[in-house]
């Protein structure tokens, strides 16, 4: 049964690639309307190849199964490529790691904001070139008007991941798939589109999937988060509880590793060992109340 309160609902979803193994196996997850739920790990985890599986962006040698895959209300399970394109951009959008790969260097800002709009028929070009100023502004770019006319190469790094988000939510999106967005930014920025994602996420009740390998990030932003190790969650449950009362082993390896200013100088930094036997502890879930 669709939940109308959910943004996205995926259970038991495996991704195999050729005629490889599943590199992500048995993953649940549930994100509701005005949520933001965060995806941590490893790199190699299967954290990005997620976030692509929920739009419908992997690649044709992809193989993807899900006993459910909801988004907004509506079934992807076994969509088609049309099938995604009505969903694309209008229900679930998607903000990448690097915005300069993300936007097209020949064309001006305004019109790349405008084009969703204009696809998914929500405005004409004269409409969607007002709103795309007003989706400008929203997410907070200085001197709007004046960049709307600017090419990609003119922004800085912050100003181009604003306006990469600026497109992401013009057509109002009930689920925005954040795949680390801040991983390019200095620290200063990153706060600012760290903020920003949560005031979008308070004014239009989107709900959010964070996809992050930066502990620091997932604790300032997310409700509840869900660990990754090796293709499947480990551990879910609240951000504060997963962070401060890790229960899996892995979880607590990941959380030991991160440099402490109270460990004193020249002593060896902890590591997780390359080869564990995490993935045979059970998870450890918690369902979202």
């Amino acid at each position: 049964m669709i939940d109308a309160t959910d943004a996205l609902r995926v259970e038991d979803l495996s991704i195999a690639y050729g005629t490889a193994p599943p590199s992500v196996s048995g993953v649940s997850l549930r994100v509701r309307k005005g949520e933001i739920v965060g995806v941590i790990g490893e790199s190699g985890s299967g954290k990005s190849s997620i976030a692509l599986a929920m739009m419908g962006l992997l690649p044709d040698s992809a193989r993807v199964a899900a006993s459910t895959m909801e988004i907004a209300g509506s079934d992807m399970k076994g969509a088609t490529e049309l099938d995604w394109g009505q969903v694309r951009g209008l229900k679930a959008s998607m903000v990448f790691q690097e915005p300069m790969s993300a936007l097209n260097p020949c064309m001006r800002i305004g019109p790349q904001i405008a084009e969703v709009l204009q696809i998914h028929g929500k405005a004409d070009k004269k409409q969607a070139r007002a709103r795309a100023l007003e989706i400008l502004r929203l997410v907070q770019m200085p001197d709007a008007e004046k960049r709307l006319d600017y090419y990609p190469h003119q922004l800085s790094g912050g100003q181009r991941q604003r306006v990469v988000i600026a497109i992401a939510v013009a057509a109002g999106p009930d689920l925005l798939v954040a795949d680390e967005p801040t991983t390019a930014l200095d620290v200063t920025v990153q706060a600012q589109i760290l903020d920003l994602i949560r005031s979008l996420r308070d004014e239009t009740g989107m709900g959010v999937l964070f996809i992050s390998h930066d502990l620091g990030v997932i604790g300032q932003l997310c409700e509840r988060v869900a660990v990754m190790y090796r293709g499947r969650v480990v551990e879910t449950g609240t951000a504060r509880r997963v962070l401060e009362d890790p229960q899996h082993p892995y979880t607590k390896a990941l959380l030991e590793s991160i440099p402490r200013p109270s460990v004193p100088v020249r002593s060896p930094l902890a590591v997780i060992p390359a080869v564990n036997d995490f993935a045979e502890v059970p998870a450890v879930l918690e369902e979202a109340s």
